[in-house]
């Protein structure tokens, strides 16, 4: 703000003194009013200016960074490289892209990734309604979400929901006003792009050739293009993303980009308008008229941000036993930070109906789990799932599966050879090193440094859902 800006505020603040408009009255209950008695200097309207920015600023991080995120995301899906990885899922714009085999710690893309479905993954602009196909599965798991551009997962297809039956659903942008044929699902997208994100499952050891036949009867496309034998999808791409500059605010020139085609959503006008204040409107962004205390309140914000998304876990997980459980993932509300932090680390997850995906980081001290340590895992019983489950171990720096010598990323109903007692109760060693003992043959192995375990519940039982299902405490072994 210019000096004859605070000078003008300065004169308001005092003519309004002296008009006896401004009270010098406490609070009723004797604690003293702090604006009453705050004086108007420059020094203080400096110190507000920065701290109304950084105020707003995390307000915009944790409620604009699913868009962000989802804009950049959409890019990179679209980029598929030569050669294509056999874990890659990218795909063109418009177009199915499947992995063709399970990831793998070389296999970067997607973090927290699951050891347990090949991944689908479709990046759709909504110029017209398009048609996804599904096969008959045979009752075989599997799940595409739709998610619109805020990382909110709108519809679900897949075994749970819909049943494994062939069909086909219509992704149908705002505002189409047209009618669909018969027999065809209507699923309402609230944005102009959509993300698809599916998942397949494989057991271990399966034959893939058959499911790389089934990942092609899997198809996308328009409306229009419905009943055309001969149609080819169009090569495609996204317009590229603001470019980049060096004063440490790009984040909102992104999201001020992201908004001019995914626009504020009625429920939230009233807080996207308090980001006028530091250069953020429905026109772009505009920092030419930040002060030096403005800009500082904003890059303080962008550091801070990241923080209190991350805090969400606070609220939105219940502890039990040391594991922390997080519901809701697909009901957000008005929750930003932690539709944030799913849409950051999380990019993906799922409504506690389809899936759960309880995790720990801690030992039975609350301790980081490491593999300096040995640890061991004693199950009573099998989860209670409808579909399957799965323990699974994440280097705790790059939240990436971890390498090791027996090339087992994961334990679960599909492992082969899973030793289980008369009563139904399994141990599971954890650490670095394999293990001797009866319960050897289910070692999960651990990296040498920190990391974390999820443990994945597909389709859970009541039991699970009603907070009855207790897991086990990770317990050192000496």
């Amino acid at each position: 703000m210019p000096k004859n800006t605070l000078s003008q505020c300065c004169a308001i603040a005092t003519l309004l003194l002296g008009s006896g408009l401004l009270s010098t009255t406490g609070f009723a209950q004797g604690q003293p009013d702090a604006l009453l008695s705050m004086p108007t200097s420059q020094e203080n309207i400096v110190a507000g200016l920065e701290a109304d920015a950084y105020a707003n600023g995390i307000n915009a991080y944790v409620w604009g960074y699913p868009l962000v995120r989802m804009e950049r995301v959409m890019r990179d899906y679209t980029k598929v490289p030569s050669p294509r990885p056999p874990t890659s899922y990218r795909a063109p714009l418009n177009q199915l892209g499947w992995a063709e085999s399970l990831a793998t710690p070389s296999a970067k893309d997607m973090p927290t990734a699951n050891n347990d479905t090949l991944y689908l993954s479709a990046v759709v602009q909504l110029d017209e309604p398009y048609v996804l196909h599904v096969p008959d599965t045979a009752d075989r798991y599997y799940v595409i979400n739709v998610f619109n551009l805020w990382q909110e997962l709108e519809h679900y297809v897949g075994r749970r929901t819909t049943g494994t039956a062939a069909g086909d659903y219509v992704l149908v942008p705002p505002g189409w006003q047209g009618t669909l044929p018969a027999g065809l699902k209507r699923l309402d997208v609230s944005t102009r792009k959509a993300w698809l994100w599916g998942r397949l499952h494989v057991k271990d050891g399966e034959d893939l050739a058959p499911l790389h036949s089934l990942q092609k009867q899997f198809t996308l496309r328009p409306l229009s293009q419905r009943n055309n034998p001969d149609y080819q999808p169009k090569s495609e791409s996204l317009s590229a993303l603001p470019a980049a500059s060096n004063d440490g605010l790009d984040f909102f020139r992104e999201l001020a980009a992201a908004l001019k085609d995914n626009p504020v959503p009625p429920r939230d006008e009233a807080l996207f308008a308090q980001f006028a204040r530091f250069g953020l409107t429905a026109r772009g962004f505009d920092p030419s008229r930040l002060t030096p205390a403005q800009k500082a309140g904003l890059l303080r914000a962008l550091a801070d941000g990241p923080k209190v998304a991350v805090s969400a876990m606070a609220t939105a997980g219940t502890q039990r036993n040391g594991w922390t459980w997080a519901t809701g993932l697909d009901s957000f509300g008005s929750n930003y930070p932690l539709r944030a932090l799913v849409s950051g680390p999380y990019l993906g997850g799922q409504g506690e109906k389809e899936a759960m995906y309880p995790l720990r980081s801690t030992d039975a001290k609350g301790e980081q789990l490491t593999g300096a340590k040995r640890y061991v895992l004693h199950f009573k019983s099998t989860p209670p799932v409808d579909a399957f489950w799965s323990l699974t171990v994440y280097n705790a720096v790059d939240k990436m599966l971890v390498d090791n010598p027996i090339a087992r990323y994961k334990l679960g109903s599909d492992t082969p050879g899973l030793k289980v007692r008369a009563d139904g109760s399994f141990d599971v060693p954890l650490q670095a090193e394999q293990p001797n003992g009866e319960f050897a043959a289910n070692w999960l192995p651990a990296p040498k440094g920190p990391f974390y375990m999820i443990l994945r519940l597909y389709q859970p039982k009541d039991e699970v859902l009603k907070s009855q299902y207790e897991l086990p405490q990770v317990q050192i072994h000496e």
